[in-house]
């Protein structure tokens, strides 16, 4: 009689995102196929506000989650009843936000029996290269910059992660998103500034470079931010025109310069010749140029995700709760959501 050649089990899960303002879910098959990921954006409602509103936000969510994660089952093609995992973000975020996607989580485990684990969402930034098809080797150094957050990690494996440097004021994309509100830019501002250096030039205006301490891997650009106040007010004085084009420019160096320096001396001090890019502002393309040159000067390879990988989506978190559950992450339904991250 003939035998039926057996199918290999696929491991099916759902990622939930809510840390800020966009509602994200995706089905990821084992560890490597993303079958699905669906994201709504908030940035209409917070446009006119000059930032993200913690209250409307987590409104937002409450509105919108459902709709999300049924829209990525139905574009996935399977049911809830086929899901195997869920990982959702725990923590750093918005406490509201967080919240809303933890809650609903929790909610859906424990009625469908469904496993879940809770995930730390600078884990999914610095996994979301794996998304791709050409994926680094361990260990690597892990540049992850957004708006909330600027901090160089180095990753060991999937749940081993040391950080070696953070922001100590505002993070890079917050600096970019002040500093467009500053030149009358609407929220959010860091993708317009990257459009306005593109005309501009980069050495234009001498903005300062804060390097901290000796060897120091930590970030700051609360003076870079004053700086650029500082010229637009003393030009205003002399009644010069401000040359938009050239302040974006030399802003955008002047932060592009911090980012890879440090991540670079991180590569050196730690003897590591891999880095992987992550976070929102890992989209701008003055960072991913720069930073490629950098690494072939110094025979490190470099890894960057896809734009849609590298801001806050719901396969990133699915990809690190797939191997957080690996490990037996032990999860409580009276766990809560945190603010801050864990990976310290």
């Amino acid at each position: 009689m003939a035998t039926v050649k057996k199918q290999a089990i696929k491991m099916l899960t759902l990622g939930i995102e809510s840390s800020c303002d966009d509602t994200a879910a995706a089905v990821l098959q084992d560890d490597c196929r993303l079958l699905s990921s669906v994201l709504t954006s908030q940035d209409s409602i917070h446009t006119r506000f000059g930032g993200v509103v913690p209250e409307l936000a987590s409104r937002n969510h409450l509105e919108s989650i459902v709709p999300v994660v049924n829209e990525a089952l139905a574009r996935a093609e399977v049911n809830l009843k086929d899901i195997d995992l869920l990982a959702v973000t725990q923590g750093p975020g918005l406490i509201g936000s967080l919240l809303v996607g933890f809650s609903y989580a929790k909610a859906l485990s424990y009625v469908s029996k469904i496993p879940c684990v809770g995930v730390d969402h600078m884990a999914g930034h610095i996994l979301s290269v794996f998304l791709e098809e050409d994926k680094p080797e361990f260990p690597f150094i892990a540049l992850i910059v957004s708006g909330g957050t600027s901090s160089i990690y180095r990753a060991d494996s999937y749940t081993s992660f040391t950080l070696l440097g953070r922001t100590r004021d505002d993070a890079a994309g917050e600096a970019f998103d002040k500093v467009a509100k500053l030149l009358g830019f609407p929220y959010p501002g860091g993708p317009i500034i990257s459009r306005e250096a593109q005309s501009g030039t980069p050495d234009a205006i001498k903005f300062p470079r804060s390097w901290l301490e000796k060897d120091s891997l930590d970030f700051s650009f609360s003076g870079l931010k004053t700086a650029v106040l500082n010229h637009c007010n003393n030009e205003g004085q002399k009644k010069n025109p401000l040359q938009i084009a050239d302040i974006c420019a030399s802003f955008q160096e002047a932060v592009v310069d911090i980012l890879v320096e440090k991540t670079m001396l991180a590569a050196t001090q730690q003897n590591i010749h891999t880095v992987v890019l992550g976070g929102g502002v890992s989209s701008n393309p003055r960072l991913r140029r720069h930073m490629e040159k950098r690494c072939q000067d110094e025979g490190n390879r470099l890894y960057v995700p896809r734009p849609a990988y590298c801001t806050d989506n719901g396969a990133m978190i699915a990809i690190a709760g797939v191997h957080q559950h690996r490990q037996n992450s032990h999860f409580s339904y009276d766990s809560d959501v945190y603010c801050r991250s864990l990976l310290a």
